[in-house]
């Protein structure tokens, strides 16, 4: 199959690159994706964003995004008490967040409301199940070959992190410090574990609690109020603590229900939904041997400001972008920079 341009990965970076495209005007561009869904480390389940969740107002592309799509955004819920669990063994710390200015916005019907907005537009163009292997420069044209068959384009963008990316199998071979730094990119959400739990109403808003919990000790080391912008959907969720990945899941889930009971009361026990994603386990977005993480990642290497391949092959990628890289607003910066660089260069 040929087309002028070929997108791997259709997450938020890949799927603003090819919007940005057919903005500008360009229909001749195929988006390959290895998953049986859209969407990347955006997934929405149950009510339950299990990915990609919040942004802030300075993230200035989100922001504009959202707007250029007409997709509203709400603010993240933070009234009342608060907890901090610094020691299990002791009485749990309460504060009280600053209302004055809101701390982060989610988007109203969920992350993947801006998948499936980004994607109405280009869906003809995206092939699923389609594994890709290798990369290669053939004349003046790169070959993509996956396991359902060949693509040939003029330029290619290449929206996986990194260190999946550099996995891939290219002739000619990648430049040695471009091989290195991508070996050395922190893929975001790769160490995460989410959890979701849903019920019948807010119990812990009707007692005066924001739903915060940020713990430094304990099963859970962020939890926070996730019931939707209108108000029918009443969850909470929020990270587990990444030593509790090699337990059973029965077992990781009766810590973590006996956990939120202590702090918020039996109610937590009485729910109709509980969901978890380890990321880990996602063959798509984690490859790497898991260490945790003490302080936020280097992201935005200079490496990949440039072009390989003799000027046809740019990586993308919220890893990629030197504005907000691991957010929701490196991803859509570093789609919409790669898809203007493919067509003005």
């Amino acid at each position: 199959m040929k087309s002028k341009y070929i997108i791997i990965g259709a997450g938020v970076s890949g799927l603003v690159s090819a919007y940005q495209l057919f903005m500008r005007g360009e229909a001749d561009f195929v988006i390959l994706e290895a998953r049986d869904r859209i969407g990347g480390r955006v997934i929405t389940q149950n009510n339950i964003d299990l990915g990609a969740v919040w942004f802030q107002q300075g993230h200035r592309n989100v922001v504009e995004l959202l707007k250029h799509l007409n997709l509203g955004k709400f603010n993240q819920y933070a009234s009342g008490k608060s907890i901090l669990v610094y020691n299990t063994a002791a009485p749990a710390h309460y504060f009280e967040s600053d209302q004055t200015q809101p701390s982060a916005y989610r988007i109203s019907g969920g992350t993947v409301n801006l998948i499936d907005k980004l994607a109405a537009h280009i869906i003809d163009k995206i092939k699923l199940n389609t594994v890709v292997q290798d990369i290669k420069e053939v004349e003046n044209k790169v070959q993509v070959l996956t396991k359902n068959g060949e693509f040939l384009g003029e330029k290619l963008i290449v929206t996986l992190p990194p260190k999946l990316a550099v996995k891939l199998k290219y002739i000619p071979e990648l430049p040695e410090h471009l091989i290195n730094t991508m070996l050395k990119t922190h893929t975001w959400m790769s160490n995460a574990i989410k959890v979701g739990i849903s019920y019948e109403r807010p119990f812990w808003r009707e007692q005066s609690f924001s739903g915060t919990i940020i713990g430094q000790i304990g099963p859970v080391t962020e939890l926070y109020d996730h019931v939707n912008a209108d108000e029918t959907n009443f969850s909470l969720m929020g990270f587990v603590n990444e030593g509790l990945r090699d337990v059973s899941p029965e077992n990781r889930k009766e810590r973590i229900l006996s956990y939120l009971e202590t702090y918020l009361g039996p109610q937590v026990r009485h729910y109709t939904n509980y969901i978890e994603k380890d990321w880990s386990q996602d063959v798509f977005t984690s490859c790497e041997n898991l260490k945790s993480l003490y302080m936020s990642p280097q992201y935005g290497a200079s490496v990949f400001k440039s072009f390989y391949m003799n000027d046809k092959l740019f990586f993308s990628g919220t890893e990629t972008s030197p504005v907000f890289g691991g957010y929701l607003d490196g991803a859509v910066y570093s789609g919409v920079r790669a898809a203007n660089y493919v067509l003005d260069n």
